[in-house]
């Protein structure tokens, strides 16, 4: 199938995910050609090319460039593959955010397929728009083969700080596999807090679907507390199938990621998720 037919096809799948946060007006797909709310001076189009310099429109709207700078992938020097070495989309995802009290912009760009490796390869990319334009940080995200920001996008844990949340995901008739990053900024640098693995089904006589939420809990420490709990729900669709279905039921696994100010970074309350990962891989 073509890679751009199936990242279309994916995203429609992955709406419930996606779209919820931009109607509620904090994730946006400006056109890449419009400037900047309150500016003249720059476009969407401008921040784009500090990540891929030569990018550009073509006759019909879609923007093409080359290879992107050179950047690190969230979970370090072992993980990712390499850029394609043409890129091509018609806008991207645009994110407002604070981080360390300043006023920070984002944008997602998910580049296409990686030419060695089976994920994808999608730069997030931090701003300084305050002033002249100045790109901060960048890195690739991609941990399957569509990456996106997950609804509600950020996370406020404290009045000068949000916490991304992205999503990549692939998927075949009747699977879903979705990897949810959390991404926190500090001195102007993405870090990455950890990595969420949900597996759904829809099978014959029932589906199996586990939604993540999360929440933001001060605790008196200089990050708030982030609560994530899957909700892992199995119901039947009253489809008469030779193999017996399980009981329908759902239940919640939570984690909570408190600041540790002594290794400076978010610890978790427990394995509950690394279990559930590993659970979800013996089902696939």
């Amino acid at each position: 199938m073509n890679p751009s037919l199936l990242r279309l096809i994916l995203a429609l799948m992955l709406a419930p995910f996606l779209w919820t946060a931009a109607g509620a007006q904090a994730i946006s797909f400006p056109e890449l050609g419009s400037a900047l709310p309150g500016r003249t001076d720059v476009t969407y189009l401008d921040l784009a090319r500090m990540v891929i310099p030569d990018l550009a429109a073509d006759k019909d709207g879609f923007y093409r460039g080359g290879l992107p700078i050179e950047m690190r992938h969230i979970e370090g020097p072992d993980s990712g593959g390499s850029p394609p070495d043409t890129s091509g989309f018609s806008n991207a995802a645009v994110l407002a955010i604070k981080a360390g009290g300043k006023d920070r912009l984002t944008m997602l760009f998910d580049l296409g397929d990686s030419p060695d490796s089976a994920e994808g390869y999608a730069v997030l990319a931090l701003y300084d728009i305050t002033a002249k334009p100045k790109l901060l940080d960048a890195v690739n995200v991609a941990l399957d083969r569509g990456t996106y920001f997950r609804e509600p996008g950020k996370l406020s844990v404290g009045a000068n700080d949000d916490v991304l949340i992205t999503m990549s995901a692939h998927f075949n008739s009747s699977q879903n596999y979705v990897i949810t990053p959390l991404i926190m900024i500090r001195d102007d640098k993405f870090e990455p807090i950890d990595m969420i693995y949900t597996f759904d089904e829809n099978l014959c006589a029932y589906s199996r679907k586990q939604d993540v939420a999360f929440q933001g809990i001060a605790d008196g420490q200089p990050y708030a507390a982030i609560k994530v709990t899957v909700t892992d729900s199995t119901v039947l669709n009253g489809e008469s199938c030779d193999d017996t279905p399980p009981r329908p039921e759902s239940h919640e696994i939570s984690v909570t990621y408190h600041w540790d100010k002594k290794t400076s970074r978010y610890t978790k309350d427990s394995d509950a998720l690394d279990k559930l990962a590993g659970e979800n891989a013996n089902r696939f």
